[in-house]
């Protein structure tokens, strides 16, 4: 499909699938190499990185244990500026090394909530793995150690990203069309 209409939106094809499951490989590969030796917890955010931590695991050669924590700032198209904790991470995570898997990296504050949080569990170390990262979107000191692709500024659905919950099970990602 070249175009999608989501709700009251219309969105056409910019990522094709074959290109992100390329970019998904790569970022992998680079994770396998660093933690060669060693067993990490894989800690993706719901909603939207579910089919990205999926391609990724799949990747990893590497021991690895996969848990899941949802955190929500987005309302619409708009990101709410408020980050709120909606399941946490319920696990005993002293001294674990812990990949967090992330769909998209924009304003970075949903991670730092996030990196707050799992240093008051006593991480060993925490690395934040992103499908998609908008460096000139980010708002606080945050490091994206493992972006797999870095994109411009428009607003994206497909491949887990949603628009008012609607266009998650995409296979491609698709950019919103400007409005004439």
């Amino acid at each position: 499909m070249k175009r999608v209409k989501l709700h009251d939106k219309t969105f056409e094809l910019s990522i094709p699938e074959t290109e992100i499951l390329k970019s998904v490989k790569a970022v992998a590969e680079k994770v396998n190499k660093d933690y060669e030796g060693k067993c990490p917890l894989i800690l993706a955010v719901l909603n939207g990185s579910f089919m990205f931590c999926a391609d990724f695991v799949r990747e990893l050669t590497i021991p690895c244990e996969v848990s899941f924590v949802k955190l929500s700032s987005y309302s619409g198209t708009q990101t709410t500026g408020k980050v709120e904790e909606l399941i946490g991470v319920n696990s005993d995570i002293t001294g674990r090394d812990v990949i967090i898997v992330e769909d998209i990296v924009e304003s970075g504050n949903t991670l730092l909530k996030l990196k707050s949080i799992l240093e008051s569990k006593g991480v060993a170390s925490s690395v934040i793995c992103s499908l998609f990262f908008k460096p000139s979107k980010l708002k606080v000191d945050l490091k994206v150690d493992y972006p797999a692709m870095i994109i411009p500024d428009d607003f994206i659905v497909g491949y887990g990203l949603d628009y008012n919950e609607a266009g998650r099970q995409l296979r491609d990602v698709y950019t919103l069309c400007q409005e004439s």
